[in-house]
């Protein structure tokens, strides 16, 4: 019986190791910086993660799904990575789970759905995935339906998969500008943004437990602030603070006198276009996370399941601060170093995880398997006494 007991105890902590198979996409390409760390951070995390991104920047195409009409591209790519005349869809040479294609965000998620995933990997569903982080902002209601990032995100929940986009204050670098410490002696600003990112991802996936990360009709979109570690530590570590898209439109047009048409005027994204509920910290509101809950369904009134929540923070983990929080904690953790190194190498950003679709160098995943081969172990010891 106390053979049994120890298996039951050992099986209930290995079903507690998740390894979950996450996408990651991004309008702002495959080759940013954020992207591919953010690609490492979940990786080393024991999670499954592909890229499946845009050879060039697609910022502000919405959920229009443009799919490209040319197997060959007629130009480079964003950086010079791909060059004009390489096929349109295609892999980094060094990590068959990073993936381009030339097409609107929303394109990109669909062929990842439809044709990388379940041809080439042998994966039929990713159980989340995650677009982002982007540079600039997405704050109010208004801006998630001209952004290219959310209709990624729209695709991915009106296919049943849950999502989360996030964007940061930061521009878009290649990852071969990837700095293992800034003039300042700190973590590169797409570091810092990938390691919030995989934070709030992975506190998720932890509040789930084993069950979707997201309930049915359910997304998040993150506001993450400018990341001062270029210069400074002024803004390294913001904390999360649960927030709703501010009403106000914030996108106007301007008629061109001279030319005869209507051209988008820059939206205004500053950190007042979301409003934080009732947090009562003292913390700069320009270096805070902004977490948005929000809910898709066009047919809401007749799928009451897609909203089945009386309380939207039942699915808030704990890192996301709301209802009158005043001991704000960063979202890197209360201690956490954001210390570059200096004396190595830049961090990979490019991993070569091996061809089965769990990447068994993870510390988690490794953990994973020894109480695997330990479950066994005792489970055959039961049935031979």
């Amino acid at each position: 019986m106390r053979s049994l007991s120890l298996v039951a105890a050992w099986a209930a902590l290995l079903s507690q190791v998740q390894c979950l198979n996450i996408l990651i996409t991004s309008n702002d390409g495959f080759g940013t910086a954020s992207v591919r760390e953010l690609y490492r951070q979940m990786t080393s995390l024991g999670h499954n993660c592909y890229v499946v991104a845009s050879v060039t920047a697609q910022t502000g195409e919405g959920v229009r799904a443009d799919f490209t009409s040319n197997p060959r591209l007629d130009s480079d790519g964003d950086w010079g990575l791909v060059k004009a005349g390489a096929p349109s869809l295609g892999t980094d040479p060094t990590d068959s789970h990073i993936w381009y294609y030339n097409g609107t965000a929303t394109a990109q998620v669909l062929v990842a759905l439809d044709y990388i995933l379940p041809t080439v990997c042998g994966l039929t569903v990713p159980d989340l995935i995650i677009s982002g982080p982007n540079s600039n902002s997405n704050s109010g209601a208004f801006l998630q339906t001209l952004s290219g990032a959310m209709g990624a995100t729209y695709v991915a929940i009106e296919r049943g998969i849950p999502a989360m986009a996030f964007w940061t204050g930061n521009d878009a670098t290649v990852y071969s500008s990837l700095n293992s410490s800034t003039r300042v002696g700190l973590q590169d600003p797409a570091t810092i943004n990938a390691r919030l990112a995989s934070n709030l991802a992975q506190a998720f996936i932890s509040k789930a437990n084993g069950d979707r990360v997201l309930p049915e009709g359910y997304g998040v979109t993150v506001d993450l602030p400018y990341i001062t570690s270029e210069t400074s530590d002024e803004c390294t570590n913001p904390p999360f603070v649960l927030a709703r898209p501010a009403q106000e439109v914030g996108v106007k047009v301007a008629y061109n006198h001279k030319s005869g048409i209507f051209n988008r005027m820059q939206a205004d994204a500053s950190p007042n276009k979301v409003e934080v509920t009732n947090i009562e910290g003292t913390v700069d509101p320009k270096c805070l996370s902004a977490v948005t809950v929000f809910a898709l369904d066009y047919d809401a009134v007749r799928r009451r399941q897609c909203f089945n929540l009386a309380d939207v923070t039942a699915i808030i983990p704990v890192v996301v601060h709301s209802n009158g929080s005043t001991a704000l904690i960063g979202g890197l953790g209360a201690n956490a170093s954001i210390s570059g190194n200096s004396s190595q190498s830049p961090p990979a950003v490019v991993i070569s995880p091996p061809s089965i679709q769990t990447a068994v160098t993870s510390i988690a995943t490794l953990v994973q398997w020894s109480i695997s081969s330990l479950v066994l172990g005792l489970v055959v010891g039961v049935v031979s006494s």
